[in-house]
């Protein structure tokens, strides 16, 4: 493997700005690398090769201009394949759309071209992104760099994998019910949702949707903050700013932890069923966070209300954005797709009511967790990565799964907070499959929560351990 690809992106930037590599050589590792290790894993369904060269060799004639570039200028990536890419085929996993080229870049990838990214493809995807396991009946299945019959996680499945098996060192992704933290759990990878409209993610049936957020995916949190440096920031077409742009995210992280209060639960104090070899592997290295000089308890946020909150929002935002392409291509779009946007449909007005008075519940409760602790602890993924020719986990930790999103509870229970999120790698089980923590922080301590992010993860070092499988 080209020793450029086990590099983080700030290293690749730093070497591109004193000219030690060129954006065009960086462009030529990537492709190789997929070249290699694409047929095992299937994260990567779209490629456009002579495009990314072309753009290379721009990208280094600008830089020797002397003109001033983008905090990313130069870096290849392929996109997660809901983001629109303008010019480039955009499937969303779906057979409806298998040959779409949009005219127009999503808001996300307009902000990374405008930072200087090269974009060379699309990474897989579930339809629609619906599931945290990435297949289609399209481009199919995307598996783990570490365990290759395994799950890579969804729906950022394909972008885990890719950052996992190192064809790049960071992306964009995005996060509903879990879809960040639960691949960089199975992947051994960074996982960050945002607080709220920190990267604005515009809809056009609903200009106040929270549910979802574009995030970043990468193998070092610091590479994580550089993401965002480029892609946060306000934009004039919602109604609201969040106190964070991308100025925010620059500069070095205050990786310190001491004093520093953190609840621990398992089970969210609600009996979310957890396997125990998860459980295990992360309570072996609570004590780390207690060497870095915090202070770990057994603590919950209430989370009483908050799956009753993520399943009524999310089952209203599937309607909206997914209602009339139910009505008109039902027979092509996946029996899960189509059970969540009638779920949607079938809320009564007063459901729609219960649902907004019991998240403003659920913040209250926010509150009076963080009036005590700075910061949750808990397991980003219940289940260890599974086999990948299953649809999803039917039990986890003896508890059948009555829904294809049951087994993603300990993400989307704090979806439905709209805290800030981070999945960092915990560690492994004997057999060598990755485990993730997730941590959450209050309300826009976004760049905080990196920080501590951070101080773990140079502690404990295990995303430096690569896939055996594809060396």
């Amino acid at each position: 493997m080209n020793e450029l690809l086990d590099c983080s992106a700030t290293e690749l930037l730093r070497r591109l700005r004193t000219k030690e590599v060129s954006s065009r050589e960086l462009v030529e590792a990537h492709l190789q690398r997929i070249e290699e290790v694409n047929p095992v894993i299937n994260a990567v369904v779209t490629v456009d090769a002579d495009g990314a060269l072309a753009a290379a060799a721009e990208a280094d004639r600008t830089r020797a201009s002397g003109v001033p570039v983008g905090a990313l200028h130069g870096l290849p990536m392929t996109h997660k394949d809901t983001h629109r890419t303008r010019g480039m085929r955009t499937t969303m996993g779906s057979p409806v759309f298998t040959d779409h080229v949009p005219d127009q870049d999503d808001l996300i990838i307009a902000r990374l071209r405008q930072a200087g990214v090269i974009s060379t493809g699309k990474n897989n995807v579930p339809e629609f992104a619906a599931g945290s396991h990435t297949f289609n009946s399209v481009l199919g299945t995307t598996t783990n760099p570490y365990a290759p019959d395994r799950s890579a996680g969804g729906s950022s499945g394909g972008l885990a994998a890719a950052v996992a098996a190192r064809i790049q060192p960071l992306g964009d992704g995005s996060d509903m019910g879990g879809s960040l933290r639960i691949p960089a759990s199975f992947c051994n990878v960074v996982g960050f949702r945002p607080s709220y409209g920190v990267i604005p993610a515009p809809s056009p049936t609903n200009d106040e949707q929270w549910l979802a957020t574009p995030g970043p995916m990468s193998r070092s949190v610091e590479d994580a903050a550089l993401f965002m440096s480029a892609a946060a920031g306000p934009v004039p077409q919602l109604p609201s700013a969040a106190p964070l742009n991308g100025s925010s995210f620059s500069g070095a992280l205050n990786t310190d932890m001491r004093g520093v209060r953190i609840g621990w639960s398992a089970d969210f104090g609600i009996g979310i069923p957890v396997e125990p070899e998860v459980v295990e592997t992360l309570e072996a290295q609570l004590s780390v966070f207690e060497e870095l000089g915090a202070v770990v308890e057994e603590a919950t946020i209430d989370f009483s209300e908050a799956d009753a909150v993520f399943h009524a929002t999310r089952a209203m935002t599937f309607a909206e954005q997914y209602g009339e392409l139910v009505r008109t291509h039902r027979d092509d779009i996946k029996p899960e797709v189509v059970w969540n946007v009638e779920e949607g449909w079938s809320l009564s007005a007063e459901q729609r009511v219960e649902t907004t008075a019991a998240s403003a519940r659920l913040q209250q409760h926010v509150r009076t967790y963080f009036d005590t602790y700075d910061l949750f602890l808990s397991p980003a993924a219940q289940v260890l990565p599974f086999n990948a020719s299953l649809r999803y986990p039917q039990r986890v930790a003896g508890t059948e799964s009555e829904t294809y999103l049951d087994w993603m509870r300990s993400a989307s229970v704090l979806s439905a907070t709209a805290l800030p999120v981070l999945s960092v790698p915990g560690g492994f089980t004997a057999e060598g499959l990755p485990v993730g923590f997730q941590m959450a922080a209050a309300h826009y301590r976004d760049v905080q929560l990196l920080g501590w992010g951070a101080a773990f993860e140079q502690r404990t070092q295990f995303t430096a351990q690569r896939p055996a499988a594809l060396r």
